[in-house]
């Protein structure tokens, strides 16, 4: 991925994510699961019916998903079991 910063590409940099929590978990699991089926945030997001900025926010360890029917939206669209989806502890 690369964004443009004054008129040049510029690689974006993916921050640690810490593992130790659940919303570190499910960020890297989610990312993972996303990449292995070849989709990008904007193909999951129309996919799932869940907002790309939200997906962002999930990737990066910024938010923790609520467990709703969101998570069934997201396994639907990964084609995956909703406790694939969740991290393990």
């Amino acid at each position: 991925m690369q964004r443009t910063i004054r008129g040049k590409a510029v690689p974006r940099q993916r921050k640690e994510v810490d593992v130790s929590t659940f919303e570190g978990r499910f960020a890297v699991r989610l990312r993972k699961l996303r990449e292995k089926t070849g989709m990008n945030v904007h193909e999951l997001a129309e996919k799932s019916g869940v907002s790309k900025t939200t997906i962002l926010n999930w990737e990066s360890g910024i938010r923790k998903p609520i467990v709703s029917d969101t998570f069934l939206k997201l396994a639907n669209a990964l084609e995956v079991n909703v406790r694939t989806l969740l991290p393990k502890e």
